[in-house]
């Protein structure tokens, strides 16, 4: 008899194109992966996969199995949502999340999270919005809470907050007061997010179009040490002020006026949805409650 967790490694399969990954998705060992779909394919009596070097392809059975598979698994969620209500849904969920979401509402949302989904278990990674995007992309992520959106036509992404960025500096700096030029804050080294970041391009060429061609931007993948040099006098950090809220309120930091606007910072819960991840679209929905709820 087909069972249900064979029809769930098959779909898994598909979903993430080779065995190998499908069985770390599903924390099992590919020998095991491999013997479900050996057996749902005797039982069959049709190759479901062509198997390569390059990865597991369906094959136009394995495409007709699937469509099936697929109305299956929703209705299964389907039910579960209508039976008992969302917050019975359980389930593991790998959440990507950039450094920016960490240093204002992240914990917020595990709170909300752990009180109104206790059956969810989630993993997290912080990293690069690039990153994030790949890892969303290639299957190794559910979620990704970034700088986006994520244009790929099957990405789902829901507008969550916009943060513009601002220039701070250490409290005891000596140009506090009078609104800057681009050019005068050039006499200072820029401290800002990671090269082949969005906030790092255009920021650079915010001051190229300002006419400044001596610019000293020191790019850095950590928020928490742009503030840490920050601290310590090295430089005018460019970052949203909402990552630097503690540090402002106690007088370490300051904002500095400046005469022009400076991009904003738009993100989203990027995500594809699938009919056996429903946890996506939930989580998704909840991280935008509460960055509004941060934003009121």
């Amino acid at each position: 008899m087909i069972d249900l967790r064979t029809l769930e490694t098959f779909y898994c399969v598909a979903q993430t194109g080779g065995f190998h990954r499908a069985a770390e998705k599903l924390h099992t060992t590919q020998p095991a992966v491999s013997a479900r779909i050996a057996q749902l394919e005797r039982d069959l009596n049709v190759r479901l996969f062509d198997r390569s070097k390059h990865g597991s392809h369906l094959t136009a059975k394995g495409r007709d199995l699937l469509r099936y598979v697929e109305q299956m698994i929703a209705l299964r969620v389907e039910l579960i949502s209508a039976i008992a209500g969302d917050s019975a849904l359980r389930g593991n969920l790998h959440l990507g999340v950039s450094e920016t979401i960490v240093h204002t509402w992240l914990p917020e949302l595990l709170k909300r999270l752990s009180a109104e989904y206790p059956g969810i278990t989630l993993a997290i990674d912080v990293d690069a919005s690039a990153g994030l995007a790949d890892a969303l992309l290639n299957n190794a992520i559910d979620v990704a809470l970034l700088m986006g959106p994520i244009t790929a036509g099957h990405v789902t992404n829901i507008l969550l907050c916009s943060y513009p960025l601002d220039f701070i500096a250490r409290s005891d700096f000596p140009e506090l007061g009078a609104s800057m030029s681009l050019r005068k804050l050039a006499e200072y080294p820029i401290i800002t997010f990671a090269r082949h970041t969005r906030p790092h391009s255009e920021l650079k060429e915010l001051f190229r179009r300002a006419g400044v061609t001596d610019l000293r931007l020191f790019a850095n993948a950590s928020l928490s040490s742009i503030i840490r040099m920050t601290l310590d006098g090295l430089g005018i950090a460019a970052i949203p002020k909402e990552v630097a809220v503690e540090h402002l309120e106690s007088g370490r930091l300051c904002l500095l006026p400046h005469e022009e606007a400076l991009p904003l910072l738009s993100f989203t819960a990027s995500f594809i949805p699938r009919p056996d991840m429903p946890l996506s679209g939930v989580v998704a929905k909840l991280a935008q409650e509460v960055a509004n709820d941060g934003a009121a």
